[in-house]
C-alpha cells in the first residue's frame, strides 16, 4: 500500500460522514413522533452503542475522570439536548435548507464564545466571516425559506434553529477543554447520557408518550443514531485524526447542500431564491471564519 492509498481513505470516509449526517433532517421531517422525543431515542440509542466500546476498551480512562471533567461533560450533554431539542423543533416550522444551514452557522458562535469565554483575539477577518454569517442567516429569515404548510411560521423555525446553533456551539467549546484531556467514547458517553437524562426529562414535562409509537418510528429513532451519529459524526472525530482540521471543517459545510438537495430529492421541497442566496452567503461566512481561526491557531504553535 503506497502513502496515496493511506491519504485517500480517511478522505473517502469524511466525505461518507458528511452525507450520514445530512441524512439527519430528512429523517426527523419523516418522523411523525413529537421532536422532543426523537431526539430523546436518537441520543439513547446512540449512547447504547458507544457505550459498551468505552466500558470495554476504556474502563481506566472512565476511571481517571475527574469531578470537574464529569461536571462539564454532563454541562456539555445538556447544551447537546437543547441544541438537538431546538433543532429538531425547527424542522416543523421552517425548510430543511434554512434550518441545516441556520444550525451549521456554529462555527461563527463558537468563534465569538471563544473570544468572550476564552479571551481569544478575533481579527477582522473571523470579524468579516462572522458579519457575513449573520447576514446571511438574517436574509434566510426574512425571505419565504418555505412554504405551506409552515411558510407563515419560518421566522420562528430559523429562531429555532438558531438557538441550535447557539448551543451547539456551547457543546464544542466545553469539548474543546475536556478533549485536551479525556479520551473520546469515555467523553461522548457521559456527554450523551446527560444529554439522554436532559431530553428524558423534557419528553416527560411535555407530556409526551415513550413507547406508543408504530415499528416505522423506532425504525426512524434507531437511523438517526445509526446514520448521522456513529456514521456521521463518530467518523468525523475519527477523520479528524488524520485530516488536519481545516479540511474536516471545510468538508463539514457540505451537510446544508447535502440535505437541500436530499431534501429536494425525497421530500419535494424546492428551496426559493432567498433560501438559496442566504444559503450561500451563510457558507461563504463560516468558511471565511473557519479558515481564518486555523490560520491564527496553526501560526501560533
Amino acid at each position: 500500500m503506497n502513502t496515496s492509498d493511506l491519504e485517500v481513505t480517511p478522505a473517502v470516509a469524511l466525505a461518507f460522514a458528511v452525507f450520514a449526517a445530512s441524512t439527519s433532517a430528512i429523517l426527523v421531517r419523516w418522523s411523525t413522533a413529537p421532536s422532543s422525543v426523537a431526539a430523546f431515542y436518537r441520543v439513547l440509542f446512540t449512547t447504547a452503542l458507544v457505550a459498551p466500546v468505552a466500558v470495554v476498551r476504556h474502563r481506566e480512562a472512565f476511571a481517571r475522570l475527574s469531578r470537574r471533567d464529569l461536571t462539564l461533560a454532563a454541562v456539555a450533554g445538556i447544551a447537546l439536548a437543547v441544541h438537538f431539542a431546538a433543532w429538531f423543533e425547527s424542522l416543523n416550522y421552517t425548510s430543511v435548507a434554512a434550518s441545516v444551514t441556520i444550525v451549521q452557522s456554529q462555527p461563527v458562535f463558537v468563534a465569538l464564545g471563544a473570544a468572550l469565554v476564552l479571551g481569544e483575539r478575533i481579527t477582522r477577518k473571523t470579524t468579516l466571516g462572522i458579519a457575513v454569517a449573520i447576514g446571511g442567516a438574517a436574509a434566510m429569515s426574512l425571505g419565504d425559506a418555505g412554504r405551506a404548510p409552515f411558510a407563515d411560521a419560518t421566522l420562528h423555525g430559523n429562531s429555532l434553529a438558531l438557538l441550535g446553533a447557539i448551543t451547539v456551539a456551547g457543546y464544542v467549546l466545553a469539548g474543546r477543554s475536556i478533549r485536551q484531556r479525556v479520551s473520546l467514547f469515555p467523553y461522548v458517553t457521559v456527554v450523551y447520557t446527560s444529554c439522554a437524562i436532559t431530553l428524558f426529562a423534557l419528553v416527560g414535562t411535555q407530556g409526551h408518550d415513550f413507547v406508543a409509537y408504530p415499528a416505522r418510528e423506532w425504525l426512524l429513532f434507531l437511523a438517526m443514531a445509526v446514520g448521522p451519529g456513529i456514521f456521521g459524526h463518530t467518523v468525523v472525530n475519527w477523520a479528524l485524526k488524520h485530516l488536519e482540521s481545516v479540511v474536516v471543517s471545510v468538508t463539514w459545510l457540505g451537510e446544508p447542500v447535502g440535505a437541500t438537495l436530499l431534501a429536494l430529492v425525497l421530500l419535494a421541497e424546492v428551496p426559493d431564491a432567498v433560501t438559496v442566496v442566504g444559503g450561500l452567503v451563510v457558507l461563504a461566512g463560516i468558511y471565511v471564519t473557519t479558515i481564518e481561526r486555523e490560520r491564527r491557531h496553526s501560526s501560533t504553535d
